[in-house]
């Protein structure tokens, strides 16, 4: 007997090695761009604190982040190479880039990031037991019973005897501090719900790729220069 299984999900884990004394930087600053925050509302719901909704979503542009975003590029470009897309028919733009910061039980729910192509997650500071990166298979192609894998009363009642590989709808990523995350940004995710955490700080960022030369391509974003504005 012989079990397939396809159409994986890759998602890339690596390490990104700064200074301590580049993190040590990186993370005043961004403790600095929590005190200065413009939404307070995140607080309301045990939600982490995420600079994309307090006017920095742009890091990037920050000349101390410049050496990170140079590593992030070289892991994307590794990612790519994985998937064997030709690197030199396409450009990389990251759109935009955000800290976030997690404290005791805030964490970030689950989410997709629909306007960009590829996403990442950078963890600055991280303790083991602070929370870790869940995603989610909403597709879930093995139910062959509507709401088999995620019934409650399912679940209770043990119908399914053991989650394995093919009946997991969500699955805990085990990251430590220094290591990034790099997924297709339709991929719903979250932070662990149940851990606590002691000043988790992470970088995300998204990414989106247009065609150098679109002639003859059909599918593949045109590139930014040629649009004109309406």
């Amino acid at each position: 007997m012989k079990v397939h299984n396809f159409f994986p999900l890759s998602i890339l884990q690596d390490q990104i090695k700064l200074t301590d004394e580049e993190k040590i930087k990186l993370i005043n600053d961004i403790r600095a761009m929590k005190s200065n925050s413009q939404n307070s509302d995140y607080q309301k719901n045990d939600a982490s604190w995420t600079g994309d909704t307090q006017g920095y979503e742009y890091i990037f542009n920050i000349p101390k982040f410049e050496n990170l975003f140079l590593e992030v590029k070289k892991k994307i470009e590794i990612y790519l190479d994985f998937l064997k897309i030709d690197k030199d028919q396409i450009e990389i733009y990251i759109q935009r880039s955000w800290a976030t910061i997690s404290d005791s039980s805030e964490v970030i729910s689950k989410h997709q990031h629909l306007q960009s192509h590829l996403s990442f997650a950078y963890y600055l500071k991280k303790n083991v037991e602070d929370s870790n990166f869940i995603i989610y298979d909403d597709d879930k192609k093995n139910e062959f019973i509507p709401g088999l894998f995620g019934s409650k009363t399912l679940i209770q009642k043990k119908l399914i005897k053991e989650i394995s590989f093919s009946t997991a709808t969500r699955i805990a990523l085990d990251v430590k501090e220094d290591d990034i995350v790099i997924f297709p940004s339709k991929t719903p995710h979250s932070t662990d719900q149940i851990k606590t955490n002691s000043e988790r700080i992470s970088i995300s960022g998204d990414v989106i790729f247009v065609a150098k030369d679109t002639t003859n391509i059909e599918h593949l974003m045109p590139n930014f220069k040629n649009w004109k504005k309406l």
